[in-house]
């Protein structure tokens, strides 16, 4: 008779607040449809204990993580090895153990944002006029998928222009980019806009040209919420009829670090419609 006790893998999420996050719940849902045998925790760091907090992880035998705000570029100086996506957008979200010991970086949050466009919402990226919203640590992890799908121009807006500047810079041998300040941005018509502010948390919106919206514009908020965002209220109210929230990308970057670790793809959707309550 075999007794022995089967291994359960650990995994988590670091970050600074952290009793917020939903990566348990996805995770959990993840293993038990793909009958994978994993624990996964929530992990509060304090704001500058983030490597010894990462190295006492993988020391007691961690097998990954993911890493949420602040803690992203942490990741990035934590990390051993980095995939070139990880090493592009300069933030890693999720970190794994190789079977050498060694700790490999990996930013997800731009293929999750992605694959929740064109594969579940069924948006055409390529072709497309793209603005998005922000130039901070979270449109800079996106940008290369969102490059890759190959629109015909993606604009960068934020308050600061040499901020936005500086992404198309870094970003323009991947496509066409140009950056903005809101001030200078052009009156005029985008198929897609991605709001990667988080202006939402204070309940402002990002002050875009009326003229940038039409009633075939497709407008993404990389935020979510049990209510539409204030920006999704904003983009309704200039007419838009194909919206979404963010809670796809949250889910669909959470499946590929499953992926990553597990070798297994998990299916989404029913994930993301145990999260939505507005499913």
């Amino acid at each position: 008779m075999n007794t022995t006790t089967p291994v359960v893998d650990h995994y988590c999420v670091f970050g600074n607040p952290i009793e917020h996050s939903k990566s348990p719940q996805i995770h959990s849902a993840f293993a038990a449809q793909t009958g994978q045998n994993l624990e996964y925790s929530r992990e509060l760091v304090e704001l500058d204990a983030f490597a010894k907090a990462a190295a006492d992880f993988f020391e007691q035998g961690g097998n990954g993580a993911n890493v949420t705000v602040p803690f992203k570029q942490d990741a990035f100086e934590f990390a051993d090895l980095l995939t070139d996506r990880a090493r592009i957008a300069g933030a890693v979200n999720t970190l794994a153990r190789l079977e050498d010991g060694q700790i490999i970086g990996d930013n997800t949050d731009g293929v999750g944002m992605v694959h929740d466009i064109t594969q579940r919402l069924g948006w055409e990226i390529k072709g497309k006029r793209v603005l998005i919203l922000g130039a901070g640590g979270a449109v800079r992890g996106v940008l290369l998928p969102l490059l890759q799908e190959e629109p015909a121009l993606v604009a960068i807006a934020n308050r600061t222009k040499s901020k936005s500047e500086e992404l198309a810079r870094l970003f323009k041998e991947f496509g066409k980019l140009q950056g903005f300040s809101y001030n200078t941005l052009p009156n005029e018509p985008f198929d897609l806009i991605i709001n990667g502010t988080s202006a939402g948390f204070s309940g402002d919106v990002p002050p875009v040209h009326f003229g940038c919206f039409t009633e075939n514009t497709m407008v993404y908020d990389m935020m979510y919420g049990d209510e539409p965002t204030e920006f999704l209220r904003f983009a309704e109210d200039m007419g838009v009829t194909k919206l979404s929230d963010g809670v796809g990308m949250l889910v669909g970057q959470a499946a590929e670090s499953f992926r990553l670790w597990r070798g297994v793809e998990p299916q989404t959707q029913a994930v993301i419609e145990m999260l939505s309550k507005r499913s």
